[in-house]
């Protein structure tokens, strides 16, 4: 449907005609004027009489009343047209639901399990039943084996009034159980459980990461970033978009300090205690499976910059979704300031080429294509984002968490069933080493309750990241270069220069994205692919949005940005 043309309320003249300004209303007499008309006649007549007098009306503007209201309706019914036309796509799974009967490959945690931790059927089955029905009495219905309950599965089911329809959106099957891509990344993650205390400066020089980065080299299926072929120290644990392999492994915009309102926030925060793993033993194992949290956190006594695997894994654990790109946003829109220590305040970065506000005399953005706009669309993608993904954990996908995956590791190295693991995790140093390390070959959880409870794939962090960063990315000017970056100390207490080459938003801002999705993978409660599909989940939902916001403004602009893939586009 198109977009109807702007009503006139009367033919245009060049005529300025005789008025009696007490009695006339502003809307008559400026509708009957044409734009230069109107203002010789303003400049004529005073501006007093022409807004005074007892049927003086405060509006103005090209369409007004009914005209309007019909304008607001066709936008949004051309907006339903975008979103129809899109289509409803298929979505497929990996297929492990209906190959094993026990239902080995798919997401239970929280149901009642047996002395496997393999879940009960029939559990199972009423699980399925109300995801089935969307019947809320049916949710109410499904056993739980703990005190945890799951979160939020009729999330799943929502509609929305922005962008496309959350189950338009789509997300690649997930790696199967006994695929070799599983296993890659199987490997990886008990890796990263290994070296969640080895500082990321120290990969090039720490002998357990040339292990990780030769291992990962090796094994028949990994698809991280590699350099000439090979996984090596500075590619170990990062992501393929653009930047993130740049410089050091913790974006910038988890380390500046961030200017908020006349408040600033430093960057040092509550992390982990040093060596304080949990679900390594298989009782403890059992016990989260079903529900319940066995262990308790413990802390560090001091407040540090993020340093290493562990601080990150702290920091993901209980930030808001979309913190972490607000923070970026409050950064990025804020000029430098040498009073705000320790890294002087925001960085004051060039908006966008494609804002209109750039080249206007007399106008600067505010609840459109400006500052408070920014900071609203981040929220509001956040929650688009959340109902997308949602609906693929739940009603699509239903991927295993790794700790699940752990588990089944242990049962079939123990010799208690015969799963369907591929050899290169469980043949591999990896696996050997937790062994010697904890007696067990589960993999080893950061937080004492693992994984929340709803299954992995896609990730709500990843998919929030991707959908945020995407928007900075078309508000800011991405190629802009990041003045003075910093890199933490070795104990994180403080922050010290960068001395490398330059960092950009586009790079950081991708980083920044990957390092929050990464730093789930690390805590041991998602997957690689889980952070990398969901950030283009989150992208495509995005874009969506802004293809909605810009339709909805009236000034002309245009959102320029770099695509996770690389690729340019225009909205």
């Amino acid at each position: 449907m198109s977009k109807p043309d702007s009503k006139t309320h009367s033919k245009p003249t060049d005529e300025v005609p005789e008025v009696d300004s007490s009695s006339i209303s502003r809307r008559k007499f400026l509708g009957g004027l044409s734009g230069a008309a109107a203002v010789a006649a303003t400049g004529a007549v005073g501006a007093a009489a022409v807004l005074s007098g007892p049927e003086a009306e405060a509006e103005v503007g090209p369409l007004l009343g009914d005209d309007r209201l019909d304008a607001a309706r066709d936008n949004r019914l051309v907006a339903v047209d975008r979103m129809v036309a899109v289509g409803m796509p298929a979505h497929p799974d990996n297929g492990d639901e209906a190959r094993y009967g026990n239902l080995i490959g798919n997401y239970s945690k929280g149901l009642p399990h047996n002395y496997l931790g393999e879940v009960r059927p029939a559990s199972y089955s009423k699980y399925l039943l109300a995801l089935s029905t969307g019947d809320p009495a049916l949710f109410e219905a499904i056993p739980l084996g703990g005190a945890r309950k799951l979160v939020n599965p009729q999330s799943g089911l929502s509609f929305d009034t922005e962008g496309n329809d959350p189950h338009q959106f789509v997300q690649p099957p997930a790696p199967a159980l006994a695929s070799a891509e599983e296993a890659g990344e199987g490997v990886e993650l008990y890796w990263m459980a290994l070296l969640r205390d080895t500082r990321f400066t120290d990969y090039e020089r720490s002998e357990l990461a040339q292990r990780a980065a030769a291992e990962l080299s090796q094994v028949s299926d990994f698809r991280g970033p590699r350099e000439s072929g090979d996984v090596t120290p500075q590619t170990l644990f990062r992501d393929v978009p653009p930047g993130c392999t740049d410089g050091p492994y913790i974006s910038q915009f988890l380390l500046k300090g961030t200017p908020f309102g006349s408040e600033y926030v430093e960057r040092r925060q509550r992390t982990l205690a040093a060596g304080s793993d949990h679900v390594t033993g298989f009782n403890e194992w059992l016990a989260v499976q079903n529900g319940n949290v066995p262990g308790s956190e413990s802390f560090d006594r001091v407040r540090r910059f993020i340093r290493n695997g562990r601080d990150l894994a702290a920091w993901v654990h209980v930030d808001v979704l979309f913190q972490a790109y607000f923070n970026a946003c409050l950064i990025l829109d804020t000029p430098p300031n040498p009073n705000d220590q320790p890294t002087g305040g925001g960085i004051g970065c060039p908006v966008n080429p494609g804002n209109p506000y750039n080249n206007s005399r007399t106008q600067i953005g505010f609840g459109t294509w400006g500052s408070p706009a920014r900071k609203a669309l981040l929220c509001e993608v956040a929650s688009r984002a959340l109902k997308a993904v949602w609906y693929q954990k739940w009603y699509v996908h239903r991927r295993l968490r790794p700790e699940e995956y752990g588990g089944r590791i242990h049962v079939k190295k123990s010799g208690l069933a015969n799963y369907p693991i591929h050899p290169d995790v469980l043949d591999s140093e990896a696996v050997s080493r937790v062994h010697a390390k904890y007696g067990t070959y589960l993999l080893p959880q950061a937080f004492p309750e693992g994984s929340p409870t709803h299954p992995s794939y896609g990730a709500g962090h990843g998919t929030v990241a991707g959908a945020c960063v995407t928007i900075l990315k078309a508000l800011f000017d991405e190629s802009f270069v990041i003045p003075n970056p910093v890199v933490p100390s070795a104990d994180g207490l403080r922050l010290v220069a960068y001395n490398g080459p330059p960092l950009t938003v586009g790079g950081e801002l991708n980083k920044i994205a990957s390092n929050i999705g990464t730093g789930r993978n690390i805590a041991g409660v998602h997957w690689r692919t889980d952070a990398i599909e969901s950030l283009r989940l989150g992208e495509r939902v995005a874009m969506a949005v802004l293809r909605d916001t810009k339709a909805s403004n009236h000034e002309n602009g245009s959102y320029t940005f770099t695509r996770f893939d690389g690729s340019r586009v225009t909205i």
